[in-house]
C-alpha cells in the first residue's frame, strides 16, 4: 500500500476510535470522499468524519500530511480554500512531524484544527515512574589457602582466581589478586592431617555476629586444618575469614503504556497530548 494511504487509513482508524471513546453518535469515518462545494468543484477529503453531539450535526474534512518535514503555511492556506468552498464543513490537518509556526498562526486565526498523530516512538509512552529501594546485607566466608601445600599438589591458586574473575566481571580486579577465596565444601567440617575433626564452619558462624558490627571481618587461624572441597579434594587452609557487605540501592523503574498505546495525538497549539489505546 502507498505510504500516504497508509497514514489516511491510520488517521481513519484513530479517528473512529476516538469517535467510539467520546461516545458521540457517529456514522463511519470514511475513507478518499468526494464532497461537492458551493463552486460546483469536487474536493478529495482524505477523511470524512461525520457525527452527531447534542443534537448537532458536525461535519468534519480531514487533511492528512505524511510528510518528513513540518508542514508550511502554503499548505493550511490550501486546505482553508477547500473548507470555504465546502458547506459547514469544519477542518482537522494532521502530520506525523507538527506545523511550521505561520502555519499554526493562520490556522488558529480561521479555527482550523492542527494535530501532530503518529505510532508511538520508544521513550514516548512514560506514564510514571516507581522507586524502589533495596537494603541487601551479605556475609561471605572466604579462605586462605595454604600456598606452599597448593604448590606441592600442583594446585595453581592464579587460575582458580583468574576463574572467579570470569564469573565476577564488577570485581574481576579483585578477585585476580585475592588472597582470600571462596570453597565449594562437601560438609562443614573442619579436620586435621589425618582427619580428626577439629571444628565446623558452622561452630565458627555462631562465633560472629548475624549483622555487621565494627568487629568485622572476623578472622580464624589455624596451623593444621582441611577442608573437604567439591572439586580438588582435601584443601588446606590457614584461615577462615567471615566479611559483611551491606548494600542500599535506590532503582527507578518507568511505567511505559507502550504496549497499550497505538497512537499519540497531539494538538499542534495547546500541545495537549492522548494516548488512544489500542482496540
Amino acid at each position: 500500500m502507498n505510504p500516504n494511504t497508509e497514514y489516511e487509513r491510520f488517521t481513519q482508524e484513530i479517528y473512529r476510535q476516538l469517535g467510539q471513546a467520546t461516545r458521540v453518535n457517529a456514522a463511519d469515518v470514511q475513507h478518499n470522499v468526494k464532497l461537492e462545494g458551493r463552486s460546483g468543484q469536487k474536493h478529495q477529503i482524505d477523511v470524512y468524519w461525520e457525527y452527531e453531539k447534542d443534537g448537532k450535526t458536525h461535519r468534519v474534512a480531514i487533511e492528512c500530511k505524511n510528510y518528513s518535514r513540518r508542514i508550511s503555511l502554503e499548505k493550511v492556506c490550501a486546505f482553508k480554500g477547500v473548507l470555504d468552498d465546502l458547506y459547514g464543513v469544519s477542518g482537522i490537518m494532521v502530520s506525523k512531524v507538527g506545523f511550521q509556526k505561520g502555519a499554526k498562526k493562520y490556522a488558529q486565526q480561521y479555527g482550523i484544527s492542527l494535530k501532530e498523530l503518529r505510532s508511538p516512538q520508544y521513550g514516548e509512552t512514560i506514564i510514571g515512574e516507581v522507586e524502589n529501594h533495596f537494603h541487601i546485607e551479605m556475609r561471605h566466608t572466604l579462605f586462605l589457602i595454604d600456598e606452599d601445600w597448593a604448590a606441592k599438589i600442583n594446585l595453581n591458586l592464579q587460575r582458580y582466581r583468574e576463574f572467579y574473575a570470569s564469573f565476577d566481571f564488577t570485581n574481576a580486579d579483585y578477585w585476580k589478586t585475592a588472597d582470600y577465596l571462596p570453597l565449594e565444601t562437601k560438609d562443614h567440617i573442619i579436620r586435621d592431617a589425618q582427619g580428626n575433626r577439629i571444628s565446623s564452619l558452622d561452630e565458627l558462624e555462631k562465633q560472629i555476629p548475624d549483622h555487621p558490627t565494627d568487629d568485622f571481618p572476623f578472622v580464624f587461624k589455624f596451623d593444621d586444618a582441611y577442608l573437604e572441597s567439591r572439586h580438588f579434594g582435601p584443601v588446606k587452609i590457614r584461615e577462615v575469614k567471615y566479611t559483611y557487605e551491606v548494600e542500599d540501592e535506590t532503582k527507578t523503574i518507568a511505567l511505559d503504556a507502550g504496549s497499550l498505546v497505538k497512537a499519540i495525538l497531539k494538538d499542534a497549539q495547546s500541545n495537549e497530548t492522548d494516548f488512544v489505546a489500542l482496540d
